[in-house]
């Protein structure tokens, strides 16, 4: 079959020949339709995310959507080493799979599936929020902080606040849900200022998709102007920006802020899958929407490197669903 191997740490993967997986107990093969080019996708293949295994070759890609023997359509995640989703086709746990409502094409689900869950799960699972309380969308003008932003609108968010670079995407985001804007393109002092601003209204719960500068920013102007002990759920998502960030330990000390991350590893498989399935079943009355460049996978090589974070670049080996 065709697919997406990657032979070696560092390496591109490279559209060619690979064996077909074999039938597995407890395991669905999966005919693959569409597998989205996630942050996660890219990472396990470079072999540089916290989950890659280090074994080679594999085939790339962490879920996708595609068909049951059956014909029925689903979602699946995490597919059976060396196998994975950016292939004609995939061997998947059972227990892996969700079915895809009728209202939601394949490649809208293969692209929604993971940034969505990021902020649902992170609201539901990680920061427990509770309609009515304030959030703040730190790097919200990528496809993920934009979904962000709408979750926690549909969700019930009473304020929503968000932070970004681009001007234009700032800006639209205010149709989106978003109450107010924060620019990143300003000096260390106005944005410190324009975060504390917002933090002595109060603000519940913060997603962080970016880390690095702003991040350390966040949290101080958390620290130094919310209400004394304002229970702060400051929920690490992505690092963008840096992979580090050097903070003072008073910050932690002198606030109720509870720093937390949220992804595989801190939210168990089960919730995440579940919380796939809430973005799927909210998709249609919530009106999520995200922009995606549908490319085939045989055009693996002039699209792998796509850098445009707000369109999300899903590869298709079936047409029309």
């Amino acid at each position: 079959m065709k697919a997406a191997v990657v032979k070696g740490a560092g390496q591109a993967p490279a559209y060619e020949d690979f064996d077909c997986p074999d039938a597995l107990a407890g395991h669905h093969l999966i005919d693959v339709t569409a597998s989205s080019l996630s942050q996660v996708t890219r990472a396990k293949a470079a072999g540089s995310h916290y989950s890659s295994s280090g074994h080679f070759p594999f085939v790339a890609g962490v879920d996708g959507t595609g068909r049951l023997a059956d014909g029925q359509r689903v979602y699946f995640f995490g597919p059976q080493a060396p196998f994975g989703a950016l292939a004609e086709r995939s061997l998947v746990p059972a227990t892996h799979c969700i079915a895809l409502p009728d209202a939601l094409d394949s490649v809208t689900a293969a692209a929604i599936a993971i940034p969505g869950m990021s902020s649902w799960a992170a609201l539901i699972e990680r920061a427990r929020f509770v309609p009515g309380e304030t959030v703040l969308v730190n790097g919200a003008t990528g496809t993920s902080g934009r979904l962000a932003v709408q979750i926690a609108k549909y969700l019930g968010a009473g304020r929503i606040i968000a932070t970004g670079r681009n001007a234009a995407a700032l800006e639209s985001l205010k149709l989106a849900g978003a109450d107010f804007t924060i620019s990143l393109e300003q000096d260390e002092g106005a944005l410190s200022h324009a975060f504390e601003a917002h933090f002595r209204e109060g603000v519940d719960v913060v997603l962080d998709y970016l880390w690095g500068p702003s991040a350390r920013s966040l949290l101080i102007a958390a620290a130094k102007a919310s209400a004394e002990a304002y229970p702060i759920r400051f929920v690490q998502i992505g690092s963008i920006s840096a992979a580090d960030i050097l903070l003072p330990g008073a910050v932690l000390r002198s606030s109720a802020i509870t720093l937390r991350g949220s992804g595989i590893g801190s939210v168990t498989l089960p919730r995440i899958l579940h919380a796939v399935k809430q973005v799927f079943s909210a998709s249609v009355p919530a009106g999520l929407q995200i922009a995606t460049e549908a490319v085939p996978l045989a055009d693996l090589n002039l699209h792998w490197s796509n850098a445009d974070s707000s369109v999300r670049t899903v590869f298709t080996l079936r047409s029309g669903e």
